[in-house]
């Protein structure tokens, strides 16, 4: 293993977990002609090491190592790969701390949060190790005279797994988990922003007893590394996480060799508030929804709708609430990290720039703070028309627009204005009301009275343009599978 400043730390326990290589087909593998990239702290802009960048041709090689092992994975008896992924989803609670100091390291969110996205993540392995026991064949009433009818559930074959920098290792544990309890062998891209957590999750998975070849992690930069996967025909289905631009690319990419695809693309949730709602709490929730994990958040907020009865109410207690956030290195467990990249602090400026430009007035914050260069301050802007780009650009970052509303019908119509239908907020008192806006509004997911909704038992997913599929739950593993239909005679 090579020495890195992220190994050499003391708060890393175990240096193992800590790795520079890819990991293909049961080894750790550099790149033949010694090619890497640096990876950064966001919060002091340090280098905490250089990964390898593995090329096209090495990439294929990971497909090869997965293709080579699917029989045998996938003859396994379900029971069997079932306890291997509990020993790799134990192994993730057992090492929390050092994983989630990690994830800080390379992504900047507060230490609490990665602690909690080190224990959702291992969720969905033990949520599917489980799962892994129980695709039956379903018996079906037969049609015909003196036939039986069956249908089987199959794993597709190699998988390819694309995953983002914000929630780096439960994005992987997700997707993956899924795919090896349906049978499927897995090569996985990690954001070239935030390698290392894929990369420790490797080495607990080889820990765990994951044979070789069933899990291979690929690192390198992205369109060198995933174009032959959506070029070889053995990669039956690609998960991706990321911007629905990227998305679209890889639909395009995948549509010669017509794959199997689960998107999670990007979101513009709105919160909806009712003059009836209870306002400390809707406060208090819409808190949650935009600034966990500083704004970087598919799930975030990133319009507030507020009927006018509480609207000025409502903004003076967002506001003050948002002042008293605390901004900070993720290891010192601030409210607020920096954001990820140089180019995610312009687009608040951008946002918020040309939202007072068109009539917004600012609430508080509304500059880079003063920490460093990827800190921007908690910001809310009130007023904010629906001409402004934050209103139909996802912001992905801590900026809360405000803008008030009169009537249920209006405000359904304005929420639904939009290409994206991953998440929307509703909050109100009124049963009738909660029925038909969960109805109307165009989205996979609704939101109650509350913000976290998410979990290994749900279907996590959007309508839209916010992606394709579901993760988590049982229509997560159906997503790897194949349907197989029998129909038999005995004579």
């Amino acid at each position: 293993m090579a020495e890195t400043a992220l190994s050499a730390r003391s708060d890393i326990t175990d240096k193992r977990l800590v790795r520079s290589f890819s990991y293909v087909n049961g080894r750790w593998t550099g790149a033949a002609d010694g090619s890497t990239f640096a990876v950064n702290d966001p919060a002091s802009g340090c280098e905490l090491g250089h990964v390898a960048s593995l090329s096209a041709e090495e990439s294929s090689v990971a497909v090869d190592a997965a293709q080579a092992a699917f029989d045998g994975w996938a003859g396994l008896l379900p029971q069997e790969r079932a306890a291997i992924l509990r020993r790799w989803g134990q192994l993730q609670l057992d090492h929390k701390e050092d994983l989630a100091r990690i994830i800080v390291s390379e992504q900047g969110k507060p230490l609490s949060e990665a602690r909690g996205e080190i224990e959702y993540g291992a969720g969905f392995v033990e949520f599917y190790a489980e799962e892994a026991k129980r695709p039956n064949i379903e018996g079906v009433t037969s049609h015909l005279p003196d036939a039986e009818v069956e249908l089987w559930r199959e794993p597709v074959g190699v998988v390819a797994l694309i995953t983002p920098w914000n929630f780096p290792s439960a994005m992987l544990t997700r997707k993956a988990a899924a795919a090896l309890a349906a049978g499927c062998t897995v090569v996985a891209h990690p954001s070239a922003e935030t390698p290392f957590s894929a990369l420790a999750l490797a080495e607990l998975a080889e820990r765990a007893g994951l044979p070789a070849g069933v899990f291979n992690v690929v690192t390198g930069d992205a369109p060198t590394v995933v174009k032959p996967w959506t070029e070889d025909t053995r990669v039956r289905a690609l998960s991706f996480t990321g911007s629905t631009e990227v998305g679209k690319f890889l639909y395009r990419q995948s549509a010669d060799t017509v794959k199997r695809l689960v998107m999670e693309l990007g979101g513009h949730a709105p919160v909806i508030v009712f003059d009836d709602a209870d306002l400390d709490q809707a406060v208090e929730e819409t808190m949650k929804a935009k600034f966990a994990t500083s704004g970087q958040d598919c799930l975030g907020a990133n319009r507030i709708f507020v009927q006018r009865g509480i609207y000025e109410a409502f903004c003076a207690r967002l506001t003050a609430a948002t002042k008293a956030l605390s901004v900070g290195a993720g290891m010192d467990d601030p409210d607020i990290g920096p954001l990820m990249h140089e180019r995610a602090v312009a687009k608040q400026e951008a946002h918020v720039r040309d939202a007072i430009e068109k009539g917004a007035k600012l609430a508080c914050g509304g500059a880079r703070h003063p920490l460093g260069p990827l800190f921007y301050q908690p910001t809310v802007l009130i007023d904010v028309p629906a001409n402004a780009r934050i209103m139909y650009e996802e912001t992905f970052g801590p900026v809360a627009p405000i803008t008030p509303f009169d009537t249920e019908e209006e405000i359904t119509a304005r929420a639904n204005e939009t290409e994206y239908g991953l998440v929307a907020y509703i909050h109100t008192r009124d049963p009738r009301r909660i029925y038909r806006l969960s109805r109307a509004l165009q989205f996979g997911m609704v939101a109650v009275n509350r913000t976290k909704v998410t979990g290994a038992p749900i279907p996590f997913g959007g309508a839209k343009q916010s992606g394709l599929g579901r993760e988590g739950a049982r229509l997560g593993m159906e997503e790897f599978t194949e349907v197989k239909y029998i129909c038999r005679d005995w004579a």
